[in-house]
């Protein structure tokens, strides 16, 4: 059988293909086809947007989860470097098509080979694979066996697909057989009778069945691979890198490939400009240097992976491989450590269902009152929007709460920073947001009038006669306040129902006036505090000060651009509250048009369709339970860990725990806003808020995140008695050194103790990275300690 895989939120279906105009059509379609050009051009982005398909499946036709159905078909890939290779493995491939079961051969995005070839009834995945290694000689992935592999198709033409076996749509055994096979084969791999070989359990990616049993033999400009899962023609200059041929390595480190990798590298450390005659010479030195500590240090390897830039010579090119291989070693390099961490924290932004460019598209049936207030913005704007409006809506519940899945009681607290570059729209959250807050907009007005009058009888400076009429509730804050003006309305708001105040400001930095430091720093403890209504306020003893403390709750939006953004929170990334904020983005589709965005109308009938939700959130009180986004919230956070664990990223760890949070919050306002009504278009929007909101974390902030917390790693991993240098990450900045020494209860400002170390080889100054790196011979010698 052959499926076609696509996602509802986080979670995976599959919908049989049932014959070949089906697939044809997929397969052809003009996106599949305009989204392959781009992916054959090494667009990573595009290549996870190609149709995704499965074979190694029985039988389902819904979601993949739990699946237990073994088909009768089973999935291989093979990789290939060149058109030489390719076509040389086609001719062996379809010329040994009985021998191994073939049931198609298609041509991979990439240039290699997928393969789909029928299963000998009772074995697994894993055993037929070496089979077929066998026969074709491919050393393989003994982890690549998984029964829902996913492959990423290509085109229909015959180029890309040379064999195709219509006995492919259909699958000879029932679906209680499938079962039943896929019952005795998890048995047999819990009991370790695999009949695989034990060199496959030892080599795990790199087995060699050959080596192992008698081969068959295979065309003389055949030989075995050094790449996983992939045979190799041994063919003149091969490989990317115009290599020897004298067998190919790994394409990838860890799952990232090397393309990848150098094109990052340039990015981050020649401003995205690859060398060219005059400088390739050391930066491809430079290039190899860095990259030794991936390739085994292997001159073959990486004259396989680094190209010859703008004419360089291969002779010349191998010449600087083998000086770069014979410099001085000092660990792991700062270098290619950010582009490491830039490509993961890439791939973490993936996990949230966008591409790097793109965030993750919005359900198309949206609940009813997002409809509404999305309606009249382009549709570039409308995830913003849809947003950005929470933060207005929380503020007309007051004394509501509502019980989390750990039993926690949360508010609707909404504090939404929308960044995006200038004139791209970020004003179009304004009009929807005037209209939610017109009616507090007017219930303060008479209180404002009331509090001048109050002032103008009892001047500052003297004695009070009349006391502060206690019934005096202002939500909507002006961005230039006082810290007692600001601690008033906190506490007048929690006497008077414990209703929220309101925030407005079209740049950030505005927030800074809300109290009298106006500091970032103040801004981020506000921001912590509010999420978690801790108590806030001040004691005076003065019979004119301001005095009193009540939970803080307080909702707002804020507009920025990306620099400003980052430069506002760099210091707030790791300390709790980025993650508290409900952050947005706006990314036109063509961002060469300086045409301003168009927005529908807005009048009576909009404010007369927006006043029955806001009259529902307005009348609700006391506690308020959801079992459906109860187990919606707990369905996310596994799928949370999982995609954090796939991804191996820590940040998005961290940010997916009160991400879930604030989109189970906005379910729950909707699920009020609509009559205390469930629905399946709630659910979707909250899956996608969540997901939203941690795309655009991850784009913003996640590279500093995922670098702040392996730096504390590194900071924390040795205990006991120790001395300073063995306290310090293996690569610091002066910074830390200072703090540390500080943390230590050290005086002076220690450049001493640094020149010590340096002379001693303790140390050595990173003159490009600007940062200090211990070397090998202290790490080997002291293992951190002196």
């Amino acid at each position: 059988m052959i499926y076609r895989i696509y996602y509802k939120g986080k979670r995976k279906f599959a919908l049989p293909i049932k014959n070949r105009e089906e697939l044809m059509a997929l397969r052809n379609s003009k996106e599949n086809l305009s989204n392959l050009r781009k992916a054959q051009k090494g667009d990573q982005e595009a290549k996870a947007l190609l149709e995704q398909l499965a074979y190694n499946i029985g039988h389902v036709d819904g979601a993949l989860a739990g699946c237990k159905s073994q088909g009768s078909n089973f999935f291989h890939d093979i990789d290939c470097y060149s058109k030489e290779q390719s076509e040389a493995y086609k001719e062996l491939i379809l010329s040994k098509a009985s021998e191994i079961g073939l049931m198609m051969l298609e041509r991979s995005a990439s240039g290699g080979w997928h393969l789909v070839c029928k299963r000998v009834k009772g074995t697994t995945i894993l055993e037929n694979q070496v089979r077929v290694a066998m026969a074709l000689m491919i050393e393989m992935d003994t982890n690549a066996h998984d029964l829902q592999r996913v492959v990423y198709s290509t085109s229909g033409s015959e180029e890309d697909l040379p064999y195709l076996d219509d006995g492919l749509f259909t699958e000879p055994m029932s679906e209680e057989e499938c079962e039943a096979e896929y019952a005795l084969l998890k048995e047999r791999e819990r009991q370790g009778r695999e009949d695989v070989p034990k060199g496959a359990k030892k080599s795990n990616k790199h087995y060699r069945p050959w080596e192992e049993k008698q081969t068959p033999s295979v065309p003389k400009d055949i030989s075995p691979s050094m790449g996983r899962t992939s045979v190799t023609p041994a063919i003149e200059g091969g490989g990317p890198g115009g290599g020897s041929g004298s067998g190919l390595f790994p394409s990838d480190y860890h799952g990232i490939p090397f393309v990848d990798i150098i094109r990052k590298y340039w990015e981050l450390w020649n401003e995205g400009k690859e060398p060219v005659e005059g400088d390739r010479d050391t930066l491809t030195y430079q290039l190899a240097c860095d990259l030794r500590h991936i390739c085994g240090r292997n001159a073959e390897w990486l004259d396989q992976v680094i190209p010859c830039y703008d004419g360089f010579p291969l002779e010349e090119k191998r010449k600087k491989i083998e000086s770069a291989l014979q410099a001085k070693t000092e660990g792991m390099p700062y270098r290619l450590k950010q582009v490491l961490a830039a490509l993961r924290a890439n791939a973490a932004i993936k996990a949230c269902g966008g591409t790097l460019t793109t965030p993750p598209p919005m359900p198309t049936k949206l609940p009813p009152l997002i409809r509404l207030l999305t309606k009249n913005v382009p549709g570039y704007c409308k995830a913003a929007v849809a947003s950005g409006v929470f933060a207005p809506l929380g503020v007309h519940m007051h004394g509501v709460k509502f019980r989390y899945w750990d039993n926690v009681e949360h508010e609707p607290t909404f504090m939404n920073v929308l960044i995006g570059r200038q004139s791209i729209g970020k004003g179009t959250i304004r009009t929807p947001i005037e209209y939610i807050m017109a009616d507090i907009e007017q219930r303060d007005q008479p209180n404002r009038q009331r509090e001048a009058e109050w002032k103008q009888k009892n001047p500052g400076a003297k004695q009070k006669k009349d006391p502060r009429p206690t019934d005096i509730c202002i939500q909507m804050l002006i961005d230039n306040l006082t810290d007692a003006v600001f601690n008033q309305r906190v506490v007048d708001a929690h006497n008077n129902g414990q209703r929220f105040i309101y925030t407005s400001v079209d740049e950030i930095e505005g927030l800074k006036k809300v109290t009298s430091k106006g500091s970032a720093d103040e801004v981020g403890l506000l921001i912590r505090k509010a999420f978690d209504n801790s108590k806030h306020g001040q004691e005076r003893v003065g019979a004119d000060s301001v005095s009193g403390i009540a939970p803080l709750r307080w909702n707002f939006n804020a507009s920025t651009t990306p620099p400003n953004a980052r430069k506002f929170f760099w210091k707030m990334v790791n300390d709790g509250t980025v993650s508290r904020l409900d952050v947005a983005t706006i990314i036109s589709a063509d961002d060469d048009d300086d045409n301003a965005p168009i927005q529908g109308i807005y009048d009576h009938r909009f404010a007369d369709e927006l006043k029955p939700y806001i009259d529902r959130l307005e009348a609700a009180s006391g506690l308020i339970e959801c079992p459906q986004a109860k187990k919606l919230s707990m369905d996310m956070r596994t799928e949370n860990r999982d995609a954090a664990r796939l991804y191996d990223s820590e940040a998005y760890r961290i940010l997916s725990y009160r991400a879930n949070v604030i989109a189970w919050l906005k379910g729950m306002v909707l699920y009020v806003a609509h009559g205390y009504k469930w629905s399946k278009e709630i659910a979707d929007f909250v899956r996608w808020s969540e997901q939203y909101n941690l795309w655009c974390k991850m784009l913003y902030f996640g590279k500093q995140l995922e670098k702040e917390l392996r730096e504390e790693v590194e900071m924390q991993r040795q205990s006991g008695p120790q001395n300073l240098l063995s306290l310090l990450p293996d690569e610091f900045t002066k910074e830390q050194y200072r703090q540390m020494r500080q943390s230590q209860g050290k005086s002076g400002d220690g450049e001493g103790t640094l020149r010590t170390w340096t002379n001693r080889g303790y140390i050595f100054y990173d003159e490009t990275s600007g940062r200090y790196c211990k070397t090998e011979e202290y790490k080997q010698k002291y293992g951190g300690m002196t």
